[in-house]
């Protein structure tokens, strides 16, 4: 999503795209997600060779991971103004999430959409929408392929190498 969407860099006139790997994320568990490290690694192989990529780890110590705190500190530390990149799935959800109207009120959106999501948004909010990616499958089912030993699944390789090298995601349940 990222690769595609810094295609669209011009456009959103955004200055970098910063992954922040959740460290302690609230709605996921057991083998639906891998160690913090091993998660950073795998943005950094993916953000490797793309200038306006950069991994943060401001999240490190975050306990439980919120959006809205991660924000708060993104903020604090002078990093701004902010557009959070999401697809339009996770979005639809954002009712949802610790202290959305705050979330709503310090970000613009930049909402990736794919065929058949729907998604309404936040009065208040600031929505860019992003059309037309080729995004065929979602994290969970890159997850599930990986688990089922697909060799098809469509991340960049040295990100695969590193999930087979290090075992991650082999018992996620399908």
């Amino acid at each position: 999503m990222a690769r595609a969407a810094a295609k669209e860099y011009a456009r959103f006139a955004l200055e970098r795209i910063l992954f922040v790997p959740a460290a302690n994320p609230p709605h996921k568990s057991g083998t639906s997600i891998a160690a913090w490290e091993d998660r950073v690694r795998m943005v950094e192989l993916a953000c490797a060779g793309v200038p306006e990529f950069e991994v943060s780890r401001i999240e490190r110590d975050a306990n439980p991971s919120y959006s809205i705190l991660t924000i708060e500190r993104l903020l604090a530390a002078g990093t701004g103004p902010l557009a959070f990149l999401i697809g339009a799935d996770a979005f639809g959800e954002i009712r949802t999430w610790h202290r959305w109207q705050d979330i709503v009120r310090l970000v613009e959106f930049i909402v990736v959409t794919r065929p058949g999501s729907v998604y309404n948004a936040p009065s208040g909010s600031v929505v860019h929408e992003l059309s037309g990616l080729d995004l065929p499958v979602s994290s969970s089912e890159i997850r599930d392929q990986i688990a089922r030993g697909d060799a098809g699944v469509p991340i960049p390789a040295p990100v695969l190498r590193y999930i087979r090298e290090r075992g991650l995601y082999r018992s996620r349940v399908s």
